[in-house]
């Protein structure tokens, strides 16, 4: 029997269409992440093993609480450097991501690779990452929901799957970086293949579209020798959309630090971290949104750890930590 839909039925069909039919590139695939400074790895492969440390991280991200639907996001990586003469080095990882928005699953796992050579000042890479991609339909999230209306029957659309769909595809991506002890740049291509996903019944496809990153970043160093501002931003489009992020952080001691984002048309960020033990970081980040969005959610929130240590028998202790890329 048809149910009329309520309150609730008509925030679930809403934030249901909003998030499936006018998020199809930054949501679904590309995950967000505020934090961005500190993973350069999970969009750029060239900065694999940036820090001369074996680096372990992980992330998690509830985003748009409030909403139905809304995405989560977990990553985990490890990547870790090897030298290869003086003025060469191999940067060596893996990653894996789980995001999920909606009945929709997008999960990954990549083997990432970066060569780097000393140039000048600084150290510019090459690398890329090889792996699988697997897009998914939870029919479960569905069944149960309160979204039928006397204008369509949802559950009854011969569009929407009848049970749990996935599918799998190679994933490839290219990057370069360029890192100095002031500044870096970096510029990626990931999804280079455009993977064509095909579900199990064959009847569905999805189509990853290939998304260029490029990204930056310049340390100041204040009058106080204890404090250090860093500036960074993040350009990513699919060439049909675009979206754009600034951001500044105080760093005290490189133990301390708190800073600023701003999302073009999305959010403002407010961050903060601290350096609980050597090599041991805990951060945690909090989205505000901009715009009609702020009517829904009551912001986005991120968690991220990561430890990171010298694997030298020499123990050499005057090697350059850098807490800007984990």
């Amino acid at each position: 029997m048809e149910k009329q839909i309520g309150n609730t039925g008509k925030k679930y069909i809403a934030a249901w269409l909003f998030l499936c039919c006018f998020f199809p590139v930054f949501s679904q695939f590309e995950a967000q992440m505020s934090q961005y400074m500190f993973h350069t790895p999970t969009f750029n492969p060239a900065s694999v093993g940036e820090n001369q440390m074996i680096n372990v991280s992980g992330h998690h991200r509830i985003q748009w609480l409030g909403m139905p639907g809304a995405p989560q996001t977990t990553y985990f990586s490890i990547n870790a450097p090897f030298k290869s003469g003086e003025r060469v080095t191999h940067g060596l990882g893996i990653k894996f991501l789980n995001d999920k928005i909606g009945a929709f699953t997008n999960q990954s796992a990549q083997f990432q690779y970066a060569y780097k050579r000393k140039i000048g000042k600084g150290t510019a890479s090459l690398g890329m990452d090889v792996g699988f991609v697997s897009v998914g339909f939870v029919y479960d999230s569905i069944k149960n929901a309160t979204i039928n209306s006397e204008f369509h029957d949802f559950l009854g659309d011969a569009a929407i799957p009848a049970a749990d769909e996935t599918g799998m595809g190679l994933d490839l991506s290219l990057g370069a970086f360029y890192s100095t002890p002031k500044y870096y740049l970096g510029v990626s291509y990931v999804h280079l293949n455009a993977p064509l996903i095909k579900l199990n019944n064959e009847k569905s496809e999805f189509n990853v579209r290939g998304v260029m990153y490029v990204t930056g970043g310049y340390d100041l160093q204040l009058a106080n020798p204890k404090f250090l501002l860093r500036s960074s931003s993040l350009v990513k489009s699919d060439f049909t959309t675009w979206q754009a992020e600034l951001s500044s952080r105080l760093e005290l001691d490189k133990k301390y630090w708190g800073g600023l984002s701003y999302r073009f048309q999305d959010a403002v960020v407010v961050f903060a971290g601290l350096s609980i033990m050597s090599g041991l970081t805990l951060g945690y980040a909090y989205d505000l949104p901009t715009g009609k969005m702020l009517t829904v959610s009551s912001g986005s929130h991120e968690i991220y750890l990561s430890y990171s240590f010298l694997f030298d028998t020499n123990r050499n202790k005057n090697r350059y930590k850098s807490i800007r890329i984990l």
